[in-house]
């Protein structure tokens, strides 16, 4: 009796927001009509009528309040989910009520900027009482980071359309989402750049051909290949593809200023696209930042990495940390390019704000498209 007494408090406690329907209006309107006539010619009839009306009124408002009442929501998605993308979600509806089934409800992702949205709004005509239905939707996440409650409304207008009736859904599961991983513009021209570099940063002496290049001096005579050198009449080195693994150190400065937090938003996407391709092309991935170093495939997989730039922060007073792997291809984000090459990253690819800036502001909806 206790369980049920404290689900009735929180029914009650529930915020519950109204919308009056055009059959409402209307149906106020003829209430007002016929209680105006019933005041003029006092006929008892019309009396009984409006009486009848205004009792219609008020059991609509408590039928869907009830309808409303003991509804439990849980989403669950897949594992690994990332922003601005749609992904198919279980969404399942519980009635804790004991005797009361809950009929028309509608579900849907509120309208905010920083909630999930889902592709189309989910209808249950009927929910009996003590159990629970489930559905499959497609729902997007705007933006990286945990999504815990208030995410989504149950909507009702049962039994007679007058009032609609919403209220908001706490969630009991808390989801992490990973930064988007789809591409920016510029993303795919950045990728092929480094690409192309990284292919030539480990090119060296191994065992399969990698190209016919001209001597350079100093070099050993040993691979100078004789036939290429008398065709083009200078001397021609055969170069082999290096054997050593091609590993990529990734620096994310989190030493950011309170007016680049949008340029280190886009910093984050950027990070999280390279990381992702760079890793499925077969580079090992040595991701650093302030205070979290992470090898990838040595110490876990990519996602890892994706789950720490989801909850990643700016966090300022941290100095630049010097490369651990001299061989290593670099990259680096940071708006502080100087202090970086001071701290031994002179030769890595640096990212700061004006080599990376921020595109023009879009909608949620025209991402979403």
């Amino acid at each position: 009796m206790r369980r049920h007494w404290e689900q009735l408090r929180g029914v009650l406690a529930r915020r519950i927001r109204y919308k009056v329907t055009r059959g409402g209006l209307l149906f106020t309107l003829a209430i007002l009509v016929v209680g105006l006539a019933a005041v003029i010619s006092a006929n008892n009839l019309l009396f009984l009528i409006v009486a009848t009306m205004l009792a219609t009124l008020l059991i609509s408002g408590l039928v869907s309040r009830l309808c409303l009442a003991g509804l439990e929501l849980d989403f669950q998605v897949p594992e690994h989910v990332a922003a601005g993308r749609h992904f198919p979600g279980r969404l399942y509806v519980r009635n804790q009520k004991w005797l009361m089934p809950s009929f028309s409800i509608r579900t849907e992702g509120i309208r905010d900027a920083a909630s999930p949205t889902l592709k189309s709004g989910v209808y249950f005509p009927l929910i009996a009482a003590g159990t629970f239905v489930e559905e499959t939707v497609e729902v997007r996440f705007p933006r990286r980071g945990a999504y815990r409650q208030n995410s989504f409304a149950f909507s009702t207008s049962f039994p007679f359309g007058f009032l609609e009736k919403s209220a908001r859904v706490t969630l009991r599961r808390e989801m992490t989402v990973y930064p988007s991983i789809d591409p920016r513009p510029g993303f795919e021209d950045l990728l092929l750049g480094i690409a192309g570099e990284i292919e030539t940063h480990y090119r060296g002496l191994g065992k399969d051909f990698y190209r016919i290049r001209p001597y350079e001096a100093f070099e050993s005579s040993r691979h100078v290949d004789w036939k290429a050198s008398a065709h083009v009449g200078s001397l021609q080195v055969r170069e082999f593809a290096r054997e050593q693994e091609q590993t990529v150190e990734i620096f994310l400065d989190r030493d950011i200023p309170p007016d680049l937090d949008a340029w280190f938003e886009h910093a984050i996407d950027c990070c999280a696209f390279l990381a992702w391709r760079l890793s499925s092309q077969g580079a090992a991935i040595h991701f650093r930042s302030q205070g979290f170093d992470f090898r990838q495939p040595e110490e876990g997989d990519i996602y890892a990495i994706l789950r720490y730039l989801a909850l990643v922060y700016p966090q300022s007073g941290n100095g630049p940390e010097a490369p651990l792997e001299e061989a290593s291809y670099k990259i680096v984000f940071t708006p502080s390019p100087r202090l970086f090459s001071d701290a031994g990253w002179a030769d890595a690819r640096v990212f700061a704000p004006d080599v990376l800036p921020v595109p023009a502001k879009k909608t949620d909806e025209a991402e979403g498209a």
